[in-house]
């Protein structure tokens, strides 16, 4: 699954408990006619990958949907949700107009000297 839109917060790295439990959040901003404000965590190795990301970039995260089922101390059992991402890309390099952009298609011309023996010139 993929949540794509610009980075509204990226929060700080934090670590918890004596094992080292790293986490990270970011709020992505949908751009759709309802926005919608998505919390991603990024947990352990994949804290980094927001580091070179910043406010109001737009942005594609990869992410998994993941629950878990909790017993309190009474007895219920509730469940809880959560966005875990694993990827993430900027958006902004593949925007219309930067130098990463493909020529269209009618800017290639089509070969017209082909000799009979060059049509099939792969090697296997």
């Amino acid at each position: 699954m993929e949540v794509q839109g610009k980075i509204k917060m990226i929060d700080e790295t934090k670590t918890y408990g004596s094992n080292g439990f790293r986490k990270r959040e970011v709020v992505v901003t949908t751009e759709e006619q309802y926005p919608q404000h998505i919390l991603v965590e990024f947990v352990q190795d994949k804290c980094d990958l927001l580091n070179n990301f910043s406010v109001g970039q737009p942005v594609k995260i990869g992410v998994n949907l993941r629950g878990r089922e909790w017993v309190n101390p009474q007895g219920e059992t509730k469940y809880f949700n959560s966005i875990q991402g694993w990827r993430i890309e900027n958006l902004a390099a593949q925007a219309p107009g930067s130098n990463a952009a493909v020529p269209p298609a009618d800017q290639f011309e089509p070969a017209q000297n082909l000799n009979d023996e060059d049509y099939d010139d792969l090697p296997f």
